[in-house]
């Protein structure tokens, strides 16, 4: 399995944007799919956004329109480009490899 680190993190305003980053320790081209979860303060876990080997994207209807996640094989790293942010979306974000890598998180807040 691959080790897998998030960053990008950090304060950002309502109405903003932010990109998360989510490197891996080995190559990606093998890999089925990634995704991007993310845990928001007393809540449990969920899924944000997925993407396979193909480039199939798959997102939570919560950010459907305003999210976009994409992996560069090349660079070994996956990403997430995030706008309009909302309140709603703070969160611990968290990426994911199949079969089972986690990274260890990194922390969206939106507030002004």
């Amino acid at each position: 399995q691959v080790q897998l680190v998030e960053s990008g993190g950090g304060l950002v305003q309502p109405g903003g944007s932010r990109k998360l980053s989510c490197a891996a320790s080995g190559s990606l081209a093998t890999i089925y799919s990634m995704a991007w979860h993310r845990r928001p303060p007393g809540k449990r876990r969920e899924l944000v956004a997925l993407i396979t080997i193909n480039n199939k994207t798959t997102y939570a209807d919560s950010v459907k329109g305003r999210f976009t996640i994409s992996r560069d094989n090349a660079k070994n790293t996956m990403y997430l480009q995030m706008t309009d942010l909302n309140a709603e979306d703070t969160a611990d974000y968290y990426c994911f490899a199949s079969p089972g890598s986690w990274g260890q998180g990194t922390r969206v807040t939106v507030s002004s």
